[in-house]
């Protein structure tokens, strides 16, 4: 399985983004879709999560309200549109898929994920 990352980019406070990730060489509705983003010198951190089917989501804190995660397995695409972006929200953006979870599984740890992109950067200036 491939998953491919774009829509990053340089954006100003306040400003949106809407992040992709295509996913190519298996069965997309099979495996829960998570974002994960990684900042200068920090480690990488849980964003947004959805699970198989899109009924189930789950985010961090620090972006509820501001970020919406979605797929569309008929296109084999999972979206995080990223509104009221902040300084802070500046990180590589990475998407992953997990084979092994339930139908209704939002995952939120790196380590269980089977399938990871190469990631977007996404810029915010102050």
């Amino acid at each position: 399985v491939r998953l491919v990352e774009s829509g990053g980019g340089l954006v100003q406070t306040g400003g949106s983004l809407r992040l992709s990730c295509a996913a190519s060489g298996g069965t997309f509705s099979t495996y829960a879709m998570t974002w994960f983003r990684q900042a200068p010198g920090k480690e990488r951190e849980f964003v947004a999560a959805i699970s198989r089917r899109g009924s189930d989501t789950s985010y961090t804190d620090s972006v509820k309200g501001r970020f919406t995660i979605s797929r569309d397995n008929a296109k084999n695409t999972v979206y995080l549109q990223m509104n009221s972006l902040k300084p802070e929200d500046t990180a590589v953006y990475y998407c992953a898929g997990d084979l092994r979870g339930s139908l209704y599984s939002t995952p939120r740890t790196s380590g269980v994920m089977d399938y990871w992109g190469k990631g977007t950067l996404v810029t915010v200036s102050s």
